[in-house]
């Protein structure tokens, strides 16, 4: 085989490894979850524009967040330059976990969104909280006290097999229990539609609770 026979197939070798290289790296891009309903559905309780500004601005910028911090921490070659990305690693992960899980927290009154149904859920928020209703006020009070910005969550603790109200500051991801579902009290979730009076929306946001999928993820965190 001549010298120019093997640089060829060096070069072409090269060529594939970067191409495969490269999809790899795109495969492994974080994206955006489409809806599973139209911006709009879950009026009048949460307005299509919030909705929309909401999945499309904000949780996109997540998503970049955290692919471009990824794509920095594989890069980082010290130990410093990976401490200082993990607090963008945090920001924008947990961000991209939480808004995840709460398109899925939502569905409208026409599929169902707001009722909760007897089975597994009903019979464990009756064991924990009494009654529907004291976990709306209990889950609604811890959520309002958030200082600034963060998420109301009714978890799923694995230890006391029991469901609990737990806050998360910021886009903390809730990592102590399992979530069930999750309130997000960050202006941009709601100010557009209730200005600054956030029991209006922790109120109406009841309307269009999942309960379906809360009770999926009830009987799975509790098996």
């Amino acid at each position: 085989m001549s010298v120019l026979t093997i640089a060829r197939t060096a070069a072409r070798a090269s060529r594939v490894f970067s191409a495969a290289s490269l999809s790899s790296q795109a495969k492994s891009l974080h994206t955006l979850p489409d809806l599973p309903y139209d911006y709009d559905a879950l009026e009048p309780h949460i307005s299509g524009q919030i909705m929309k500004l909401h999945h499309q601005k904000h949780h996109q910028t997540y998503v970049n967040g955290l692919n471009a911090a990824e794509e920095s921490y594989a890069k980082a070659t010290t130990p410093k330059e990976k401490i200082l990305l993990q607090p963008a690693l945090k920001f924008n992960g947990g961000g991209h976990i939480n808004h995840t899980l709460f398109w899925k927290n939502l569905a409208p009154q026409s599929q169902g969104g707001g009722q909760l149904s007897s089975g597994a859920l009903k019979d464990a928020i009756e064991a924990d909280f009494g009654s529907l209703d004291e976990l709306k006020k209990k889950l609604n009070a811890a959520t309002a006290a958030i200082q600034g910005s963060g998420w109301g969550w009714l978890g799923y603790n694995p230890s006391t097999k029991k469901l609990e109200i737990v806050t998360t500051a910021n886009q903390d991801p809730l990592l102590s229990h399992i979530p069930i579902f999750g309130i997000d009290i960050w202006e941009h979730a709601f100010y557009l539609q209730y200005y600054n009076v956030k029991p209006d929306y922790l109120n109406a946001i009841w309307n269009v609770i999942n309960f379906k999928e809360a009770e999926a993820r009830y009987l799975e965190a509790s098996k």
